[in-house]
């Protein structure tokens, strides 16, 4: 693996991750308000889509995808509408505050937290241009697939501990505390957090 530029795939990697976004908005959020069993599957679910996008991207698909403009197009809307709903979604609980709803609302169960991830992750367009930078830069032409499963394995490795530390954190006795303090005000950042991504997703050209 000389050739392959480990370091600079990871370190751009941990930045992506790191940097705010659906994905972390949504662990930071379920982790607060259904606790950390519910985090921790919307985690996991974020980290299937990544490395969903980065097996993809890896042997050629990422690619072949950007050469069809009409993919793209269809995962941008699927991505802005998903996340409106999670703003929607959003809106309505801050709306609500600390009202007494004549019929509460069931827990966010681990099942459902799994597929609200992947689903954030696979709607999202710029996870596979990401993807695709990152190994047309970081990897050569030519590498060999074991490689290529190596460098898969140590991304989503990575990815999938900053994820769950998200969720370990955002469901700590402090963090659920202030939450449910200011339950309103975390849910009105949420939606118009949701909502500004999802404009940006349609206004921006992603080729």
């Amino acid at each position: 693996m000389t050739d392959i530029n480990l370091p600079m795939i990871l370190f751009a990697a941990f930045l992506a991750a790191a940097s705010p976004g659906p994905a972390t908005l949504a662990i930071a959020g379920t982790s607060m308000s259904s606790g950390r069993r519910a985090g921790l599957a919307l985690a996991s679910g974020v980290t299937t889509g990544s490395f969903i996008w980065s097996v993809s991207a890896a042997f050629g698909l990422g690619a072949l995808m950007a050469a069809n403009a009409w993919v793209f197009e269809v995962i941008r809307y699927l991505g802005a509408g998903y996340l409106l709903w999670l703003a929607l979604k959003a809106g309505r609980s801050a709306w609500a505050g600390h009202k007494l709803a004549t019929k509460p609302l069931p827990p966010t169960t681990a099942g459902r937290a799994y597929v609200k991830g992947v689903a954030l992750h696979l709607t999202n367009p710029k996870a596979v241009l990401f993807f695709g930078a990152l190994y047309a830069i970081g990897v050569p032409v030519g590498t060999p697939p074991g490689d290529l499963i190596m460098v898969i394995l140590a991304v989503g490795v990575q990815s999938m501990i900053m994820f769950h530390l998200y969720a370990v954190i955002f469901s700590s006795r402090p963090m659920t505390a202030a939450y449910t303090s200011a339950k309103r005000w975390f849910e009105t950042f949420f939606a118009l957090a949701f909502g500004a991504i999802a404009v940006k997703v349609l206004t921006t050209r992603l080729g």
